[in-house]
């Protein structure tokens, strides 16, 4: 991969698409990374992540006062962002 993910620009990247404020987003993305560390646990190779258990996952924290819409918003565009920077891409 070639670049460091930096924070504050993927947030930025995120709030300029979505109008989402930049606390929320850090949000979405903190409960994010524990859904995926949590489906890591215990798994001898790559894990298979559902975005629609995903999503679920973050609406159902009880901190996130975001629309389904906007959760899968930002989720997207994180991907986008991390794909353009070439640092994730999608396993065929």
């Amino acid at each position: 991969m070639s670049e460091e993910l930096n924070e504050q620009e993927l947030v930025d990247y995120i709030a300029s698409h979505t109008g989402a404020k930049p606390d929320k987003i850090r949000l979405v993305l903190k409960h994010e990374a524990t859904f995926i560390t949590n489906a890591h646990k215990g798994a001898q190779d790559e894990v298979d992540i559902d975005s629609d258990e995903l999503v679920d996952y973050v609406l159902s924290r009880p901190d996130i006062k975001l629309d389904e819409l906007t959760v899968e918003m930002i989720l997207d565009l994180e991907m986008d962002y991390l794909m353009e920077k070439g640092l994730a891409g999608y396993v065929d």
